[in-house]
């Protein structure tokens, strides 16, 4: 009796699935032994059943080979995302060449050089944008001798006011003196009286 080919896709009636599962496993499990046998290869075998659980084949030890595996996707992911940058950092060095060529080929329009192959729309436009940039300049510099006036001023009020301020301490200074000196003053004049002598005889009226 010839044997059908089964289709591929899922058994929907529970019993068979199970059955099917169980044949298979036991198969694909005696197939990985004999993997290591014939060709003396490092096979390792995981099955998870639908119910969770698990199935496992190792012609060494499991985690060894389980960390060998992962130490060769390491390299090989690393290889793989040396190559990515690598790629992209190209793809950023040629835009980057681009532009610098766009503003090389800018800055030398600007300073008026190879003007003969520009039509009078291009020169039209390039006069306009070289306009709006006097412009800009000129608020710019506005702007700066605003500022600088501004800080002048300031320096200036806090200067009178520095000033006005010394001038009252010199002015209270100068009245704390004045009494002093009336003082010395009008003591000197008073010695001067009462030391004054007379020799000869009295006055007659």
């Amino acid at each position: 009796m010839v044997r059908g080919k089964v289709q591929l896709k899922r058994i929907e009636n529970t019993a068979s699935r199970q059955v099917t599962f169980s044949k298979r496993r036991n198969g694909l499990l005696k197939k990985a032994h004999e993997l290591s046998v014939l060709c003396d290869a490092e096979v390792a075998l995981i099955i998870f059943s639908q119910k969770g659980r698990i199935y496992e084949f190792s012609s060494s030890n499991m985690q060894k080979t389980l960390e060998r595996y992962l130490e060769h996707t390491k390299d090989r992911n690393t290889g793989i995302e040396v190559e990515q940058h690598t790629q992209h950092l190209k793809y950023e060095a040629t835009l980057m060449e681009k532009k610098i060529e766009f503003l090389e080929n800018s800055r030398r329009r600007l300073l008026g050089y190879n003007l003969g192959a520009y039509s009078m729309e291009e020169l039209q436009e390039l006069d306009n944008q070289l306009e709006r940039s006097l412009k800009n300049i000129r608020t710019r510099k506005v702007q700066l001798y605003n500022e600088e006036l501004e800080k002048l001023q300031a320096k200036e009020k806090f200067l009178l006011e520095e000033n006005e301020k010394l001038s009252r301490m010199i002015g209270l200074k100068q009245m704390d003196n004045v009494p002093e000196k009336e003082e010395e003053i009008g003591s000197s004049n008073q010695s001067t009286l009462v030391t004054k002598l007379f020799i000869g005889p009295p006055l007659t009226k």
